[in-house]
């Protein structure tokens, strides 16, 4: 039999929710030799990825590691070692990534009461802190900024009535992280969960993770075992904490790692505070372009789109896939379409990490201008 050809991808510039476009710096520490997941210079670079993740939750957790799987990894952890069955937990839902925090929730046997809003909109934090006030609440849950709208929550006064009610707070940050200066710490949260192909730059494949000491107590507290041997917390721990014997676990995807040290690096390099700023003026110029060529979008007040990611109406009468697939064809650009109650009415623009920038903005106007012929 004939041996295959190699596979040889096309250069596509990924303007969707994700993944986003790599840093070459990356791409060239993946294919760098590969350790063993005990071997002691990995085992250095372990400890410089749990520092470099810190400093961008911006957290003084102890735990802070990334899972091995990609974001709905940390999702499935975080909440698979927290919630028990009849636990309450109340979950922000205005978006497809919230409905699936509740869904999983329900998985575990909570009671899961759902605050919603209309996708597009923000979580009304008056209602989210009347159902946390209701009863006995374990957990509060809520998307920080949504991945399926484009929308970017405020969360103080929901953290608030969380932490009246001694309820944790979880926050996916899947989209945030890294793409502004979140202050996990600061804001309150208990667990948060992201994942490397945003705002990182890195490819998919880790979920950096982290959990407060308050969120470790409730967990060794538990009334019954973690239902799951692979995200066990206390395992993984004993793997990635440097004060412990490095016992095996799993084997660690030892490429990723090194993928995330020098995403990780890159962003520190430049800043939080530098790159949030680039963000922010990458989403203003795409919100102008937008204008330019008729186009409006999903969330309407400014204050709440994530600069990551926005959401854009589609035209009456302007087919959805045709313009995806124009862009894909003619100019090699990804955009991704809606989600949930979205689908068909929205695209969804990612300007994230290596993304954020000036000149891939104007590329992707120009581009959409063509496929809707209002060039």
């Amino acid at each position: 039999m004939e041996t295959a050809a190699p596979f040889e991808p096309s250069e596509i510039l990924l303007l969707g929710p994700g993944p986003s476009p790599v840093a070459s710096s990356v791409l060239r520490a993946q294919a760098l030799p590969v350790l063993g997941h005990l071997d002691s210079e990995f085992v250095a670079l372990m400890d410089r990825v749990q520092d470099g993740l810190r400093a961008v939750f911006g957290t003084r957790n102890r735990f802070t590691l990334p899972i091995s799987g990609t974001g709905s990894a940390g999702m499935e952890a975080c909440l698979t070692n927290v919630v028990e069955p009849g636990d309450r937990v109340v979950v922000g839902v205005h978006g497809v990534f919230g409905g699936r925090i509740a869904d999983l929730a329900a998985r575990l046997g909570a009671e899961v009461v759902r605050v919603e809003a209309l996708f597009g909109s923000a979580l009304d934090e008056a209602a989210m802190a009347a159902a946390i006030a209701a009863g006995p609440t374990r957990l509060v849950c809520f998307v920080h900024a949504e991945t399926s709208t484009g929308v970017l929550q405020p969360c103080e006064r929901i953290v608030a009535a969380a932490r009246e009610a001694d309820a944790l707070v979880l926050a996916d940050c899947v989209t945030s992280l890294g793409g502004l200066d979140l202050g996990a710490d600061a804001r309150g949260f208990d667990l948060v969960y992201s994942g490397t192909q945003k705002c990182l730059s890195v490819p998919p494949g880790l979920a950096p993770v982290t959990v407060s000491d308050r969120a470790l107590e409730r967990i060794r507290a538990r009334r019954s075992r973690v239902p799951s041997w692979y995200f066990d917390f206390a395992l993984l721990a004993g793997y990635w904490d440097a004060e412990t014997s490095r016992a095996y676990h799993h084997t660690a995807p030892v490429s990723m790692v090194y993928g995330l040290h020098e995403g990780l690096r890159l962003v520190l390099e430049e800043g939080l505070e530098d790159r949030a700023r680039r963000h922010r003026q990458a989403a203003e110029r795409l919100y102008a372009g937008l204008d330019v060529l008729g186009l409006e979008c999903v969330v309407v007040e400014p204050r709440l789109r994530t600069p990551m990611l926005t959401s854009v109406r589609i035209p009456d009468g302007v087919q959805d896939l045709e313009v995806r697939r124009c862009l894909r064809r003619d100019h090699h650009i990804e955009i991704g379409g809606g989600l949930g109650s979205l689908a068909g009415r929205a695209w969804r623009i990612g300007l994230m990490g290596e993304g954020a920038r000036a000149e891939v903005v104007d590329r992707l106007i120009e581009a959409l201008g063509a496929c809707l012929g209002r060039a």
